[in-house]
């Protein structure tokens, strides 16, 4: 059952990244399209934007293949920190280098003040076309987001998802969610400066719109970077589940008290944990072995996607 409900989270998270990969290809090829037709600027940032998001989902992908490795010798705990890593190349380069060369575009045309903007129609229709993939594709992993918050027993709040949204070390969704939030943020900025350059015929308002869309592809890799920064260095459980995991072992009557809790995320649903703790006096064989069993049923109840043999449990007496 446990594997059942982790191939169904992996699958999940892989159907809202193919969404946003099929969508992002044709948009990023319609966007190059519009762009050299038109000449404008914050178009051809936006096509860095939907490159950058096309590139970003093939490494998601390739990220979570390699994660269904099974563990090697080399590699006893196996390769869940593969997303982790992938997704940080994601940030630090992809991300990166397309904000990097949209505020150069954009920068560089303020500054020579005057650049080639013919008719902006068709920049208006591939951006409408835009908007329906990329909010289909939102609407995907904003489902899959939900559907990990119920599978946790809570139910589904605007407290809630700012909450999940937080403690959630799925960067795949979070990765999906923020782009696609972030290119239709970017689009309804392009759309505007177009807008603003056609009415005026002053193509400063397309260049800092261009600029405004670099600085949303950077602000999108510091965040995408620090998240997976944590979880290579070895990011814990959230504070919310440390407390349950403690409460619900204090209630079992034969332990004395809990002496040390260790955790690291292995991947987004498996973490290694490790318990010391001490027990009441007078008891056999049978029955440690017996509270033993507990305390992991305890901690699978609380982390309930992680595997089992990951979870150590050390016994002392007072």
């Amino acid at each position: 059952k446990l594997r059942t409900i982790q191939i169904k989270l992996v699958t999940g998270s892989k159907k809202a990244v193919y969404s946003a990969l099929f969508g992002n290809l044709g948009i990023a090829i319609t966007k190059f399209i519009a762009a050299l037709m038109s000449g404008s600027v914050s178009m051809w940032a936006e096509a860095y934007h939907s490159a950058s998001d096309t590139i970003n989902q093939i490494l998601l992908l390739v990220g979570i293949k390699a994660s269904a490795k099974p563990a090697s010798h080399l590699h006893q705990f196996g390769y869940g920190k593969s997303q982790f890593f992938w997704s940080f190349i994601v940030a630090t380069m992809i991300f990166g280098i397309s904000g990097v060369l949209a505020l150069e575009q954009g920068i560089s045309s303020l500054i020579n003040k005057e650049h080639h903007f013919e008719d902006p129609t068709l920049n208006y229709i591939v951006l409408g076309i835009a908007v329906v993939f990329e909010a289909n594709a939102l609407r995907i992993a904003y489902k899959q987001f939900t559907k990990s918050i119920e599978h946790k027993g809570y139910k589904v709040t605007f407290k809630q998802l700012i909450l999940e949204f937080r403690e959630s070390k799925d960067t795949t969704i979070l990765t999906v969610i923020v782009e696609d939030s972030a290119a239709l943020a970017g689009i309804a900025i392009a759309a505007l400066g177009i807008f603003l350059t056609d009415i005026t015929g002053n193509t400063v308002y397309d260049a800092i719109s261009s600029i405004f869309i670099g600085c949303i592809l950077m602000a999108f890799a510091f965040f995408l970077a620090s998240e997976n920064r944590g979880l290579l260095i070895g990011e814990s459980i959230t504070r919310r589940q440390y407390k349950n995991i403690v409460n619900m072992i204090k209630e079992i009557s034969e332990v004395n008290r809990i002496v040390s809790m260790r955790t690291m995320h292995l991947s987004p649903e498996d973490v290694i944990v490790g318990i010391e703790v001490n027990l009441i006096d007078n008891l056999d064989t049978d029955k440690i072995e017996v509270v033993t069993d507990l305390i992991e049923q305890k901690v699978m109840k609380v982390i309930p996607h992680t595997n089992k043999d990951h979870i150590f449990v050390e016994i002392t007496r007072s």
